[in-house]
């Protein structure tokens, strides 16, 4: 009898485990972990980072799958019919629909889906035929804010004998109603209301009551300006006195228009007129007046960066600058003895004259990369503090003048102290209070040294009143902080809005006014 033969069959391999995928899976963890760990590293980047990682570690997996002998052809057949299934569904049921956040990750949601935003009925009833005592001892609380960050476009308002015991008495809403697109802010005049909205293809200054946010008139023109990161509609908030409002549309247009009836008076199509092109995220700063002038941003250059015109008729006056335009609001103010218009462009800050436009100061300030929206905030010793996203961090400028009356700027201190994105800062007491990358904090004026970091707010605003700030979420809530340098402290906070607000409120006197691109809200705010 013959020994049995050894067997012929090939003794199956042992695979091991899956080395390569666990080690991808540990190095990504350890990435998002160290990312996290970050205090310094702006949301944005951060936010970006956070979702390339493990789209990085999902890719390289996918190719280990197709490369690794671990796998037979069938296995890798089945895989690869699995992935264009995914890749053609996404391709078809899925669409952008502008941005998650203040971070610019996109949003996505199905092809299929409503793009309208959605907007809550209008909650306020009819004005009365005539004022009635009620209303008149209503509008007694109102104080003017007719531009950008209030009166003084400073973002800084007097505390009008708010309550800080919001959860006795709460802001009580007056009235609530859908509004157009954008991202403007309201200015308030008298009783009136005035923003501007994207309705369709018309761009529209409207006019509301300020009491019962019933409209009163509006002015439209047909245009509309689209990007797929920020939407579509204007950006700037109305000036107005005297009178008469003027208004920057998103893709150039300076209108000025009479208050009471909203008819149009004149206007100069600002950006073909120099031929600039328009902006990445549309031209976005607010009028500004100075004597018998108004004066607006260009934009997309090399061209002129400030451009003034006669606020009567409309007729060019002067132009300044040769740079790109960037999305903060000029202003005017005093520095050593000067009085000059601020400008915060894509490469400097300037300062000219308001009455001639001469060229005062260029001071080179952060990258041509990337935008600068936040204002130039100047200090009662000649400096100017100086902020933005984006890894640009912020300056404090001291400013001294020369015989001949031009400027000269020092760099006191810089750091990422202070990073602001497209919201603005205030100063109170020695003290810089803003959104630093989303965060409420307060910075030293003479140091540079943040005494404090506290509270998400996103890519929110905020306005200081008196003692208080007053913070918009960029989620839509309202909220109540001190102002203090010692410590964080909130207050109360109520649900304004729903959805992402990156609008400036408004306050004027005792009335606050909201919205974003899908409704808007007025509140009378608490008394002591």
């Amino acid at each position: 009898m013959n020994p049995p033969s050894p067997s012929t069959t090939p003794t199956p391999r042992r695979r091991g485990r899956p080395w390569f995928p666990i080690v991808t899976l540990v190095l990504g963890a350890v990435g998002i972990a160290w990312i996290r760990s970050q205090a310094e590293l702006e949301r944005n980047f951060q936010s970006w980072l956070l979702t390339l990682v493990p789209l990085l570690v999902v890719l390289l997996n996918v190719g280990w799958f197709f490369l690794s002998p671990r796998f037979n052809r069938n296995t890798r057949l089945v895989g690869l019919f699995g992935l264009l299934v995914l890749a053609t569904a996404a391709r078809l049921g899925l669409r952008v629909d502008g941005t998650v956040n203040g971070t610019g990750l996109p949003r996505f949601t199905w092809r299929w889906s409503d793009s309208t935003p959605h907007v809550l009925p209008a909650s306020a009833t009819p004005p009365p035929a005539s004022p009635t005592a009620a209303a008149a001892n209503l509008l007694a609380l109102a104080v003017d804010s007719p531009q950008f960050l209030g009166p003084a476009r400073t973002g800084i308002h007097p505390d009008p004998g708010l309550s800080t015991n919001w959860s006795t008495t709460p802001p009580r809403e007056l009235w609530r109603r859908p509004v157009g697109i954008g991202w403007s802010a309201f200015a308030v005049v008298k009783d009136r209301a005035i923003t501007q909205e994207q309705r369709g293809d018309a761009e529209v200054v409207a006019s509301y009551d300020l009491l019962t946010g019933i409209p009163v008139w509006e002015h439209t023109d047909t245009t509309r300006f689209s990007e797929w990161q920020g939407g579509d509609g204007p950006r700037a908030t109305p000036t107005v006195q005297d009178g008469r409002i003027y208004t920057f549309g998103a893709t150039g247009l300076l209108n000025c228009l009479d208050a009471l009836t909203g008819k149009p008076l004149w206007q100069r199509p600002v950006l073909a007129e120099h031929n600039l092109g328009t902006n990445e995220w549309a031209c976005s700063a607010s009028p500004l007046l100075s004597d018998n002038l108004v004066i607006v941003t260009g934009g997309r250059g090399p061209g002129p960066v400030l451009i003034a015109y006669d606020r009567r008729t409309g007729e060019p006056a002067w132009k300044a600058g040769n740079d790109s335009a960037s999305y903060a609001s000029p202003i005017l103010t005093t520095l050593a003895g000067r009085r000059v218009i601020l400008s915060s462009n894509a490469r400097s800050l300037l300062a000219v004259s308001p009455s001639t436009g001469k060229v005062l100061l260029e001071h080179d300030w952060g990258s041509a990369k990337w935008p600068k929206a936040s204002q130039p905030v100047v200090l009662d010793d000649d400096r100017i503090f100086v902020s933005a996203g984006y890894g640009m961090g912020c300056q404090m400028i001291r400013i001294r003048a020369n015989a001949d009356g031009s400027l000269v700027s020092e760099v006191q201190w810089k750091g990422v102290s202070m990073k602001t994105q497209f919201n603005n800062v205030a100063a109170l007491d020695g003290y810089l209070y803003g959104l630093d990358d989303g965060l409420l904090a307060c910075v030293n004026a003479d140091t540079g040294k943040r005494s404090w970091k506290e509270g998400r707010f996103g890519s929110g605003q905020s306005l200081v009143v008196g003692s208080l700030l007053l913070v918009q979420n960029e989620r839509g809530s309202v909220h109540l902080c001190s102002a203090t340098s010692d410590a964080f402290r909130e207050f109360g906070s109520i649900p304004a809005l729903s959805s992402k607000t990156w609008n400036q409120p408004t306050l004027a006197g005792r009335f606050l006014l909201v919205r974003n691109d899908r409704e808007a809200a007025c509140y009378e705010l608490p008394g002591k």
